[in-house]
């Protein structure tokens, strides 16, 4: 796993996992693909990492990550990770195993609500969850007719706020030894364990709006940063041989000056006001 807080970060709205995800890739591409697609969330996925559990070197696994941000698989930027005391920059891999175009990571950046896929999942999320319980722990299996059944309850989780880690921690922990009736157990903790609604709970006790996304990418060659709509492939007009760009200039994560004004009105708007903090925070 990377630092906390740093590390791979998984895009949202990607479809489910089929034997064919990385089809359209070189073999030692699709490979390295599929590894990192079952990591999970934060692993490190450095090429000096990757060289210690993968049969490549890390001028081919570079080369090979590249690829996969050719291929609308990858990019790299930073995010900031904010809190009561502290506004963050740290370093971010984004991963999808769909392959993604540029409009698509351009609207990922920015916060907005990805496109749809042309394709759609013909199960829920709620669904391949339970279907899956069965490969990391064999007692919890599930007929198809059982993942049906409990589908609604699953989806209400969600609906609710909660997480698929969360999910998966209320349904596998603390298992009796031997299960005897899987479909039983998993809908009790399904209706025990419910979460409470958590939308309503901040509407009751009034709690602070979401902060404003404050997302950016950077180039795969350079890594000099920059709007991600200037990034085709990933990559900055230099790094492309575009004629007439000029490479962004000052340190990594510097902003261009064309976009300071609004970067600062994104970090202001973020921070809580003074008057509104908890007094262990104020001055």
């Amino acid at each position: 796993m990377a630092n906390p807080g740093y590390g791979k970060r998984s895009a949202p709205s990607q479809l489910p996992r089929t034997a064919h995800d990385f089809a359209h890739l070189p073999a030692r591409e699709a490979s390295i693909a599929a590894y990192l697609d079952r990591l999970p969330e934060g692993a490190d996925i450095s090429v000096k990492t990757l060289a210690k559990v993968l049969p490549y070197g890390q001028c081919a696994l570079r080369t090979a990550l590249n690829r996969l941000q050719d291929a609308g698989h990858l990019r790299r930027g930073s995010e900031c990770v904010a809190d009561d005391r502290t506004l963050l920059w740290v370093t971010r891999t984004f991963f999808s195993r769909t392959a993604r175009d540029d409009d698509w990571w351009a609207a990922f950046t920015r916060g907005d609500v990805p496109p749809e896929q042309r394709r759609r999942p013909t199960r829920s999320r709620a669904f391949v969850l339970l279907a899956a319980l069965g490969h990391t722990t064999p007692s919890l299996t599930l007929a198809e007719k059982d993942c049906t059944a409990l589908e609604p309850l699953a989806t209400e989780w969600f609906e609710r706020g909660a997480t698929e880690a969360e999910l998966l921690h209320a349904l596998t922990d603390g298992l009796p030894n031997p299960v005897h009736h899987a479909p039983g157990l998993v809908r009790t903790r399904l209706v025990d364990k419910m979460p409470p609604d958590r939308a309503r709970l901040a509407a009751r006790t009034g709690a602070a709006a979401p902060r404003p996304l404050l997302r950016t990418l950077e180039c795969g060659e350079c890594r000099a940063p920059g709007p991600a709509e200037a990034l085709i492939g990933g990559r900055c007009g230099p790094c492309r041989g575009t004629v007439g760009k000029t490479a962004p200039t000052g340190p990594l994560g510097a902003v261009p000056p064309s976009h300071v004004r609004d970067r600062m009105s994104e970090v202001r708007a973020a921070l809580i006001p003074r008057s509104e903090r908890p007094s262990g925070l104020r001055p």
